[in-house]
């Protein structure tokens, strides 16, 4: 059997496959998993890079380039923090939220799947288990 490392990077493959084909078929066809890092840790309200980076892991220069991407992409847009009119807010656009929402289907899709492949109980297990190794 694999290392944990060499498991975690083949689940990180297939699931990140599936979940961009699927969003592709579904109109965000410009996105990349690399996009994965903002929209995954975006919510409605938005967040600050900084948030960002701290949430997804990423450092804050590849953060930055990011949000870049998807700005240009329309996925987001920066506005001013209204806690803090010197900072900005990374918020998603309609398009950005309707990817939101895709994305939450299809990530519910895949893991209902995993889930009557092993059982459900398992895969909750698996899950918790995983979650606590990760430290999330």
């Amino acid at each position: 059997m694999s290392d944990i490392g060499v498991l975690s990077a083949h689940l990180l493959s297939s699931f990140q496959k599936e979940l961009f084909t699927r969003l592709a078929e579904a109109g965000h066809e410009h996105l990349r998993p690399r996009h994965g890092a903002i929209m995954a840790y975006l919510t409605a309200e938005g967040a600050r890079a900084s948030e960002l980076s701290e949430r997804s892991g990423q450092h804050k220069q590849v953060v930055g380039t990011l949000i870049d991407e998807l700005e240009r992409l329309g996925y987001v847009t920066r506005l001013p923090d209204p806690a803090d009119r010197r900072a900005k807010l990374v918020v998603p656009t309609e398009l950005g939220r309707d990817q939101i929402v895709q994305a939450a289907k299809i990530i519910k899709d895949i893991e209902a799947r995993f889930a009557r492949q092993v059982g459900a109980e398992r895969f909750a297990a698996f899950k918790e288990v995983f979650a606590e190794i990760a430290g999330r």
